[in-house]
This record gives C-alpha cells, sequence and structure tokens, in this order.
C-alpha cells in the first residue's frame, strides 16, 4: 500500500472510530478523533498535488473542528470565522481551478435560485430565535457557505457540487441547534456524518476533475516520446 492509500485508509478509520464514538456516546473518543480528521484529508491531497486553496481550506476547516469541541460563545464565533476563511478559500480554488462553463447556463440559474430561496428561508426562519449578537454573524456566514456551495455544484463538476451541498446542510443542522429548534436523536452524530463527506467530496472532486485535465496533456507527451 503506498502512502496516499495509506493516509485516506488512516482518515476513513478516524472517521469512522468518530461518529461510533458519537453514535454511542462517547465524549472523549469524539474529541480525539475529531481534531485527527481533516489534517489527515490535508495529508492526503497534498500527496495528490493538491492546489494550495484545497490544503488551506481544509485547514481552515480543521481550526474550526478544534474552535468548536468547546461550548463558549466566543469559540463558536471563532470557528465560524475559521470555516468562513475556509469557503473563501474554496471560493478561490473554484475561481482559479473551476470551469465556468462545467454546467450549462440554465441548469447553474436553476441552481443559483434553489440556494437563494435556501438561504433567504433559512435565515428568516432561524433569525428570530437566534441569540441577538449572533444574527447577524450567522447572517453574514450562511451567504458565503451558500456561494461556496453554489460555486462548488457549477464550476467543478457533481461531487463538488455534492460536497458543497452537504456542507450546507451539515452547518444548517448546527444552527438550528443554536436555535433550539427540535433535534434529532444524537445531532451530533449527523452533524459530522455530513460535514466529513462534505470536505471528502470537496476534496476528492476537485483532486480528480484537475487530474482529468491533467491526462491529456501527459498522454500527448508521451505520444510525443514515442
Amino acid at each position: 500500500m503506498n502512502r496516499t492509500r495509506l493516509v485516506l485508509a488512516a482518515f476513513a478509520l478516524t472517521a469512522l472510530v468518530d461518529l461510533a464514538c458519537l453514535a454511542a456516546g462517547y465524549d472523549a473518543g469524539h474529541t480525539v478523533a475529531k481534531p485527527l480528521l481533516m489534517p489527515l484529508l490535508a495529508l492526503w491531497a497534498a500527496l495528490r498535488r493538491a492546489p494550495r486553496p484545497l490544503l488551506a481550506a481544509l485547514l481552515f476547516g480543521w481550526g474550526g473542528d478544534v474552535l468548536l469541541l468547546s461550548d463558549a460563545e466566543p469559540a463558536f464565533l471563532a470557528g465560524m470565522a475559521s470555516f468562513a476563511a475556509g469557503h473563501l478559500c474554496y471560493l478561490v480554488l473554484f475561481h482559479r481551478h473551476g470551469n465556468r462553463y462545467a454546467v450549462p447556463r440554465a441548469r447553474g440559474g436553476l441552481l443559483a435560485l434553489g440556494y437563494a430561496v435556501a438561504l433567504t428561508g433559512t435565515v428568516a426562519l432561524l433569525w428570530p430565535d437566534l441569540p441577538a449578537e449572533l444574527r447577524v454573524p450567522v447572517a453574514g456566514y450562511s451567504l458565503l457557505l451558500t456561494a461556496m456551495a453554489y460555486g462548488a455544484g457549477t464550476r467543478l463538476g457533481l461531487h463538488t457540487g455534492l460536497g458543497g451541498a452537504l456542507f450546507l446542510l451539515s452547518d444548517t443542522l448546527i444552527a438550528t441547534g443554536v436555535a433550539d429548534w427540535p433535534q434529532p436523536p444524537r445531532p451530533d452524530f449527523w452533524i459530522m456524518l455530513t460535514y466529513i463527506a462534505a470536505q471528502a467530496m470537496l476534496a476528492a472532486g476537485t483532486l480528480t476533475a484537475l487530474d482529468a485535465r491533467r491526462a491529456p496533456a501527459a498522454t500527448y507527451g508521451e505520444m510525443r516520446v514515442v
């Protein structure tokens, strides 16, 4: 097994351990496993020659993960800021390496409309139930997150698009908890399940798209050598 597969296996095992701890209510195991997830995913991406904005996005995600282990409001705001920085990195990634014609214009317009409706509806519904000091930060963060999800869905293919949508879902679950809305059993399990899947699909989708672009150049080079 080469290094890349070994690191990917370590990430998958850590994700399973983290989710199992959350399902079992074993908080100590989650506290140990969660901070390992994004560094392992970032290392895997680095071994795959990932662009720097992708690595930065994953590492800002790690910062948010660590900060959100605390229930204190300052840590929540700092964690949200770290994730916001990660979303900015994703937007830079999509701008530099994405294809603006990856989806037909009509489909992109429908996706934009869907995300705009989801954003305005969610913020409007959550607004009265959020703590007053969190309303503006949550609204601003939601706008940035939705822009990232839209960019993921229109610039780098299906896998990144699904990753962006899952990231939006994961953070919406967090926001409903902050607003004291009714939660499913073990809400942290569902938050982490969608979050881990989101980051993995964003990373894997990006690298798959970039590898597909590199392949023709490599083939052409080999033909010239022959």
